[in-house]
């Protein structure tokens, strides 16, 4: 169950962007402030894998075993690229069709486009299981962001919201496959997270410097890029790291879906938000699909023959 704990620990961190960046009222556009949150992350995530890389360096060990498959230079700019597409795709999802809408066609669309990836590149099919249990927490999902259950008209999605929004559980996904093939690697979590992260950052620089950087002269700034890229970005993706290695892919993006769970819980505790039936119901099933993924399989004990 450790790695199961990790992991929703991080989606737990993943959670709390949002209320950081209500408390903060910090007046800066969404690319610049992940961007920033990026580049801070990154940057610490990075120095803690060149220190354990040093360390593994001096003490001396077993040669890794030789890539099968994609290159690993190539696996790891895969997985730059996803930690880099992810901001601009969903904020400009969440910006032409809203946080609810956009949000949910993101976390919706990654557990899809992982279990494709993973299928794909690492040949491991998803088992029923896990299908139902992403089936019922999406549903979940869609309950709680209220697009569901709520009745009145509908209203038209922009196409390159969709799109975009799509891009970005893809670039999740992507995230998620090139983290896993590192791990399967024989790299050490912290080393495989330092790594992408650590490239990320960089070149977020540039992004970050066109987006302008005035919010980050104030102290509420510098609280809200030190609370994203410490806790939401470093924090998060060393538990996301050290639980994806001994999960798989497909189970992990699943299990992010707690995220909007922690998001919710986290608007009526500190922002003081009100919750609808729908959004209550909404939990519960979430809870409900979480709780069947991570359910320990049922074992059949053997009977030894008589002699």
């Amino acid at each position: 169950m450790l790695p199961i704990v990790a992991v929703l620990l991080a989606a737990l961190c993943f959670s709390t962007t949002g209320t950081a960046q209500a408390l903060s009222g910090v007046d800066a556009s969404a690319l610049s402030v992940g961007a920033s949150r990026l580049l801070v992350g990154g940057t610490v995530l990075g120095l803690v894998a060149l220190h354990d890389a040093r360390s593994a360096a001096h003490r001396g060990g077993d040669t890794p075993p030789r890539p099968q498959g994609l290159p690993t230079g190539v696996v790891v700019a895969l997985g730059v690229l996803g930690a880099l597409a992810y901001q601009p795709f969903f904020f400009a999802g969440t910006r032409m069709n809203g946080v609810a809408v956009g949000t949910v066609i993101t976390l919706g669309s990654s557990p899809v486009t992982t279990g494709v990836l993973d299928a794909l590149v690492r040949r491991h099919l998803p088992s029923r299981r896990w299908l139902l249990a992403t089936a019922i927490a999406l549903v979940g999902v869609l309950l709680v962001s209220g697009l569901i259950g709520q009745g009145g008209e509908d209203t038209p999605l922009a196409p390159a919201g969709v799109l975009a929004s799509v891009g970005a559980g893809a670039a999740y996904a992507l995230l998620t496959v090139a983290s896993k093939l590192l791990l399967d690697r024989s790299w050490a979590p912290t080393l495989a997270m330092g790594t992408l992260f650590g490239v990320a950052g960089l070149l977020s620089l540039p992004v970050l410097l066109a987006t302008g950087t005035r919010w980050l002269t104030t102290p509420a700034g510098i609280a809200l890029a030190l609370w994203l890229g410490l806790v939401t970005t470093a924090t998060a993706y060393l538990l996301f790291g050290w639980g994806l290695r001994r999960l798989a892919p497909t189970t992990v993006a699943t299990l992010s879906l707690a995220e909007p769970l922690g998001a919710t819980l986290l608007g009526v505790l500190v922002l003081h938000e009100q919750l609808t039936p729908t959004a209550v119901t909404g939990i519960a099933v979430i809870v409900v699909g979480l709780v069947l993924l991570t359910r320990p399989a049922r074992t059949t004990a053997t009977v030894p023959a008589a002699s």
